[in-house]
């Protein structure tokens, strides 16, 4: 059954991508949602839309603003940065978190047209809590055979094959930043995790 059919998704809404003074009940919005969704279930998400805009941007706009909203987020946590979590980025333990909770990120945007799995008429973005993966780690029948569906499923909807950085958390060529926000294509983006940039994570 669906997580959509069991009531175990949230949803959230934001006014504006590109004016960081609407981004406020975000903070709220996620804080809330981490306090409860133990009791929704291992099917849980919360999917925050922000409202389109009528102009599509270049794909490399919506992923400054994606990343901008993940600082803006982590710049206001009301929680410590989880003592378990890495804060390098290019550790394959690494995990965005807020309120002491490590939450794996998906953003999908208007700009996404290969990748169609990634597209939605606006922005969006998708927090799962880590806690929803336990018992679906790749060398584990339900982890392994769940890879293989997803895969299968990206190899029909898609206009473009899987993105060769999707990985499993913790093995050592993996970085979950990478997964966060997709390109539309395949080709290698290098760098190092944007999430980084500009913000103090040596802060307790």
């Amino acid at each position: 059954m669906s997580a959509g059919k069991k009531g175990t998704l949230r949803f959230g809404f934001v006014e504006d991508m590109g004016d960081e003074a609407s981004w406020g009940p975000l903070v709220d919005i996620l804080t809330t949602y981490i306090d409860g969704y133990k009791q929704l279930g291992k099917d849980t998400s919360l999917i925050v839309f922000f409202r389109p805009h009528d102009e599509t941007h270049a794909i490399t706009h919506y992923r400054e603003r994606f990343w901008s909203v993940l600082r803006y987020l982590h710049e206001r946590d009301p929680e410590p940065w989880p003592a378990e979590v890495p804060r390098d980025g290019d550790d394959p333990w690494w995990e965005f978190s807020f309120a002491g909770c490590p939450l794996f990120v998906v953003c999908n945007t208007p700009a996404h047209r290969q990748r169609r799995s990634r597209h939605s008429p606006g922005m969006l973005i998708t927090f799962q809590p880590r806690w929803v993966f336990e018992g679906l780690e790749a060398d584990s029948p339900r982890g392994a055979a769940s890879r293989r569906v997803i895969r299968k499923r990206l190899g029909w909807f898609d206009d473009v094959e899987p993105s060769p950085v999707l990985g499993s958390y913790g093995d050592a060529d993996n970085r979950e930043w990478k997964q966060y926000f997709l390109p539309d294509t395949n080709a290698d983006e290098g760098g190092r995790c944007p999430f980084q940039q500009g913000i103090g994570l040596e802060r307790s």
